[in-house]
C-alpha cells in the first residue's frame, strides 16, 4: 500500500509539473495567458464561507495569500489524482504501466474543472461564459493530455 501511495504522489507531482511547463510553452510560443492561480486561491478561500459558485471571482475581495493558496490547491489536486489513479490501477499496473489508463483518467478528471471549478470562478459550465468556449475546452483537453503523459511517466519511474 505504501508503494502505491508513494508512486501516486510521484505521478501526481510529475504530471502537475508537466502541465505547468505546457502552460509556459503555450504562453511563450502562442501568447496564451498563464493560469491565474491567485483567482483559484480566492475561490478556495471562499469555500469555507459556503460560497461555491460566483458570477465573477475577480469581483470578490482579494484574500491574503491567495496566489499561494491557489498554487497549493493546484498541486494538491494533482497529487490526489495521482494517488487515486495508482489506487485504482493497483500494483500490477504500476509494475508495467501503460499510457491509455492514465490518459483516460486524466481526461475524465477535467470534469471537475468544467463542472465545479469553472462555474465556481464564474466562467460557466465548461467555460461556456468565456469569449471562446471551444478554445478553452480544447486547451483544457490538451493540458489534461499532458497531465496524463505525466501520470504515466511518473508510474514508469
Amino acid at each position: 500500500m505504501n508503494e502505491v501511495l508513494g508512486t501516486g504522489v510521484v505521478m501526481g507531482l510529475l504530471a502537475t509539473v508537466l502541465m505547468d511547463l505546457w502552460a509556459v510553452v503555450l504562453n511563450r510560443a502562442a501568447g496564451q495567458p498563464l493560469p491565474n492561480w491567485g483567482l483559484v486561491g480566492r475561490w478556495v478561500a471562499t469555500l469555507p464561507l459556503g460560497q461555491v459558485f460566483h458570477d465573477d471571482i475577480g469581483a470578490v475581495a482579494p484574500v491574503t495569500g491567495e496566489r499561494m493558496i491557489g498554487w497549493g490547491f493546484h498541486y494538491a489536486v494533482g497529487v490526489i489524482y495521482g494517488i487515486v489513479l495508482a489506487g485504482i490501477m493497483g500494483a500490477t499496473w504500476l509494475a508495467a504501466p501503460t499510457f491509455m489508463p492514465a490518459w483516460i483518467f486524466s481526461l475524465l478528471m477535467i470534469g471537475f474543472g468544467w463542472f465545479l471549478l469553472q462555474p465556481g470562478l464564474g466562467v460557466g459550465w465548461a467555460a461556456s461564459k468565456t469569449p471562446q468556449p471551444w478554445k478553452a475546452r480544447g486547451l483544457g483537453l490538451a493540458a489534461h493530455t499532458v497531465f496524463g503523459v505525466g501520470l504515466w511517466m511518473g508510474a514508469l519511474l
